[in-house]
């Protein structure tokens, strides 16, 4: 790995700055979100400000992930507002638009939160994600509630969209509308990290062209190179094998729909196959796709296949169409392929509610062909995309930044095709942009920030692992909702872990600050001390849970206590957290003192994993199963009876009834992954085998995959090594079947 690289890395796992990760078109932003699993063990999810945004990064979008209205956000708890229905302040966002349970421990679970092209992103909405998370953590003294941010986007690319009707609200709080304006940055601005080298581009003179449109330094040197590529437009024409970059989107419609019906051969239409959740923003092409021979057409992302016969943006011809294939010849190279369907999956984050482990769950799925019609697309659309031959007609009155976005989308200036001469007025950058990369890109000076954050890192990781005030906090919180049992054995449970965790308080305040004077004087003796801690510590939180555990177990069981049970299990999140953190604590800290490239963390999370299931599994094997115990609750009007049991057990009772894993999706209303993936827990949980969603075959082709990848794989490389050929359920539940295998081998 590329030392640069290196140091980014370090970054992430060793402090809990932001960072801005920025680059030229190119550089490899995107190849670093798609491999940031690998390189992290910090808990972390993706989100992004569009569907198709976050479709392409692999996550969420932040307005699902932050159940945030479309509305503008003031930084306030609470304004005077003349129009509620376009404004949201805090206040309104907790009381009109509440986190449920689920959205709440994702969040909690969380830290580092990624998002992608920040470009996009407005001042308001990161303060609202601040806002967000603050609430959910119960944090209000760190910027995000003490989660880490990455944020990761080209401020040179095209700027977030402010409403004509917005701008003067948005200048009562912002100086612009960019992301590193948001109040949650001011007193920590993100920590500059520019990728340099670039892959997309190797023509050092074009290279060199580029960075002085995205630096506001054309000279006119420059503008008579660029203008060398103009070639007069004829009636119109449109060459092959070239793609025309247009400012809006009605401009490259009314074009690929012109040159369509200019084609004779006859039209077919192709159409999605659209499963569960997937939203129209999401939808990464039309759902009907309308297509003739001769059609000129653009490949929409990577080939999944091991074949890799084409990239996104890459240009085909369509040259045959029948017997259910579609047979199109690249541009460039002449090669004949025959498309296939491709998948996209629309997924949400989960808390595992038996692990409280953070898990991605498919919600719904998009399968068509990865094309569109491409004699012409937008600017917009264009970004990320690489193109060999593309025109440009700058005469459309392209915004500030545009040129830049378009001419960074060619691999040489050789490839570009002018239909009017660029004039200098028509070349310009946001000079605000360019003021703040002046300011904080300032890369001789990570090596010492990095130090100085390590340090602060660690310190405010020693104060926050043996602190145990939350966990107090929240089960006086809990406390104020306990249903009044009558059976009185119940009630003294919560009062019992809040006298346990005050009693070490003294304890826990006097071993903080030995651990930060040893941090100061005595390595060798504070890893000593952070072993012996470690031991002590861990055993008198698993004590804890082991309480607290058995009252849920216990209240499982009881009638009208869904709301005490929510907060229960929030309660056990922030335990199984805590615990997770004075476990991982010795080794972080170990390596950042000592320099080390990497963190063995993966065993005692597997190994904590594997501790909590016994104990649960030990906790409802001495429970009685039917005795309920009543409430003294007023009786109401009878209401049907409520189906208790969690979702995974109904699905899995399904099953043992006979049904199929279709009939079951279909009867739930939920799609066959999803419910692959409940069958995939109950595997992993010992209570399934694995041939019930795996058969022999699938086994064997899913075992060779496996023996080809490194030993700590994600489920993701493993569908990849499959080439989608199979549900992340069934990859899960092999998973899941294989660690078990070896556990009790």
């Amino acid at each position: 790995m590329e030392s640069h690289l290196s140091q980014l890395i370090r970054f992430i796992n060793t402090t809990a700055s932001p960072i801005f990760l920025t680059g030229k078109a190119g550089t490899g932003k995107t190849t670093f979100l798609k491999n940031i699993g690998h390189y992290t063990h910090k808990n972390f999810i993706v989100v992004a400000p569009t569907g198709i945004a976050a479709l392409n990064a692999g996550g969420v979008t932040i307005h699902s992930q932050f159940l945030l209205p479309p509305m503008t956000f003031v930084p306030e708890r609470s304004v005077s507002i003349a129009d509620p229905g376009r404004v949201v302040d805090q206040q309104t966002l907790a009381r009109k638009h509440p986190l449920n349970s689920a959205r709440k421990q994702v969040l909690r679970a969380i830290d580092l939160l990624v998002i992608d092209e920040v470009s996009m992103l407005r001042a308001d909405l990161l303060d609202a994600i601040d806002y967000r998370l603050k609430a959910a953590r119960g944090n209000f003294r760190e910027p995000f509630g003490g989660v880490q941010v990455l944020f990761i986007g080209d401020l040179y690319q095209l700027p977030p969209i402010i409403a004509r009707g917005e701008e003067s609200l948005m200048r009562q709080y912002y100086q612009t509308g960019w992301f590193y304006e948001a109040h949650a940055l001011r007193n920590e601005p993100p920590v500059y990290y520019e990728l340099t080298k670039i892959y997309r581009q190797h023509d050092a003179d074009f290279i060199t062209l580029l960075n002085h449109l995205r630096n506001n330094t054309v000279t006119p040197e420059d503008i008579d190179r660029l203008n060398q590529q103009y070639q007069p437009a004829v009636d119109n024409d449109i060459l092959p094998g070239v793609i025309t970059l247009t400012t809006h989107n009605y401009k490259a419609d009314e074009i690929n729909q012109r040159e369509l019906r200019k084609l004779s051969s006859p039209a077919h239409f192709f159409e999605a196959r659209i499963e569960g959740e997937f939203p129209e923003s999401m939808y990464p092409v039309q759902v009907r796709i309308e297509l003739k021979e001769g059609a000129q057409i653009m490949f929409t992302r990577n080939d999944t296949d091991e074949a890799k016969a084409y990239v996104n943006g890459q240009l085909a011809t369509v040259i045959k169409i029948g017997s259910g294939e579609i047979e199109v010849q690249m541009a460039g190279s002449g090669e004949r392929y025959t498309l296939t369907r491709e998948r996209w999956e629309n997924k949400r984050y989960i808390n595992h509610a038996a692990s409280h482990v953070l898990e991605e769950e498919v919600i719904g799925t998009f399968e068509h062909y990865p094309i569109k019609l491409a004699w012409a697309i937008t600017v917009h659309k264009s970004q990320g995309l690489t193109f060999d031959r593309a025109l440009l007609d700058v005469g459309q009155a392209f915004a500030p930044g545009q040129v830049y976005v378009a001419l960074s989308r060619l691999r040489t200036l050789q490839g570009l095709i002018l239909r009017s001469r660029i004039p200098a007025s028509a070349i310009s950058t946001d000079a605000q942009v360019a003021a703040f990369a002046l300011e904080h890109h300032r890369p001789e000076r990570l090596p010492a920030v990095m130090k100085e954050k390590q340090r602060q890192f660690i310190q405010g990781l020693v104060d926050r692992t043996f602190d145990f005030a939350p966990l107090e906090k929240e089960i006086s919180y809990v406390k104020k909702d306990e249903p009044d049992f009558l059976d009185d054995t119940l009630k003294p449970v919560l009062t019992q872990l809040a006298e346990r965790l005050a009693s070490e308080r003294t304890n826990t305040q006097t071993f903080t600050r030995q651990l930060h004077d040893l941090l100061r004087t005595d390595t060798p003796k504070l890893f000593e001390r952070l072993s012996r801690g470690r031991e002590y510590y861990l055993a008198f939180l698993w004590d804890t849970q082991a309480l607290l555990l058995h009252h849920l177990e216990t209240v499982k069981q009881q009638k009208r206590v869904k709301t005490y049970l929510n907060q229960l299990t929030e309660l056990d999140q922030q335990l199984t957290r805590k615990i997770t953190e004075v476990d991982r604590l010795h080794e972080v800290v170990a390596s950042i003192v000592e320099d080390r490239e990497t963190m063995d963390v993966k065993s005692r999370d597997q190994a904590r994993v594997e501790k909590r299931e016994a104990l649960l599994a030990s906790l409802r094997n001495t429970l009685p199963t039917t005795a309920r115990v009543k409430t003294s609750k007023r009786k109401t009007a009878k209401k049907p009876t409520e189906d208790t049991r969690s979702t995974y057990d109904v699905t899995l009772d399904l099953l043992k009834a006979g049904k199929t894993i279709a009939e079951i999706a279909a009867e739930r209303s939920l799609t066959v992954g999803t419910i692959e993936g409940h069958l995939a827990k109950a595997i992993e949980a010992g209570r399934l085998d694995v041939y019930a969603l795996v058969n022999e075959d699938e086994q064997t082709e899913i075992k060779r995959a496996i023996n080809t990848l490194p030993d700590a794989f994600t489920s993701k490389q493993l569908y990849e090594a499959l080439a989608g050929k199979y549900g992340y359920g069934k990859l899960k539940a092999m998973m899941a079947w294989i660690t078990r295998d070896k556990s009790t081998a």
